[in-house]
């Protein structure tokens, strides 16, 4: 069975090497397609301006898609695939939370550093495909702090004062997810919590996974977007 997949990338020698990490990540037949730039990436996709990218029965289940592009296009594509079926992963050369948690909140299941090694590229896709997104220190902090505002405007009030109550949404934080997302915050490994907290280690990356799921959920692709430009400025 071969799978396809996408490579936004204006960067014809990043491209090359991105689809080399690619077909060296799988050991399934690769249908590679390429795009320079955001037109070209909306018709492999068969979307224009502002429509959001639908499921198709051959559709691409891997989307690799680059934030330098030069037209600053690469957070609006992501925007697009917001609902669209495949795992979606922003290429970046910039590792600081600043550059990446857009990305997040624009739905991306998880990014790679194009400066890494081949092998660590190789081995962080297929950490991503398994479902074990990269989370630093830094981003899980800014993680919690997105929930906080979140949960915050969604509070009921009760004399005054904003509380959670049981029907808060569900892409509110659980406890559990929120005490991985600290441990996280204050730099230990995923090993270390899945001992501090008593549960398999593959438990803290369902939590993790969770948690990504659960941030796209709870931003609209537009306040993504949004945070890309104040980063930008």
């Amino acid at each position: 069975m071969s799978i396809r997949a996408l490579i936004v990338e204006d960067n014809a020698v990043a491209r090359s090497f991105l689809t080399r990490v690619v077909r060296e990540s799988f050991s399934d037949e690769i249908r590679f397609s390429e795009a320079s730039d955001l037109d070209s990436a909306r018709q492999w996709l068969g979307i224009g301006p502002g429509q959001q990218a639908q499921a198709s029965a051959d559709g691409f289940r891997l989307i690799l898609c680059d934030l330098e592009q030069p037209d600053g296009a690469g957070l609006e594509l992501l925007a697009q695939l917001s609902d669209y079926p495949a795992i979606k992963i922003a290429t970046t050369l910039h590792s600081d939370d600043e550059h990446l948690f857009p990305a997040l909140l624009c739905g991306a299941n998880g990014y790679l550093l194009k400066e890494d090694r081949f092998e660590v590229l190789v081995e962080e896709l297929q950490r991503i495909v398994r479902g074990q997104p990269p989370l630093s220190p830094a981003m899980a902090r800014r993680m919690l702090g997105q929930f906080r505002q979140h949960d915050s405007r969604l509070a009921p009030l009760d004399s005054g004062h904003g509380t959670l109550d049981s029907s808060s949404p569900t892409d509110s934080l659980s406890a559990r997810e929120h005490e991985v997302l600290t441990y996280l915050s204050k730099g230990y490994t995923v090993k270390e919590i899945a001992r501090l907290m008593g549960i398999k280690w593959q438990a803290v990356n369902d939590h993790v996974r969770t948690v990504y799921r659960k941030l796209a959920l709870a931003s609209s692709p537009e306040e993504g977007l949004q945070v890309g430009r104040l980063n930008d400025d």
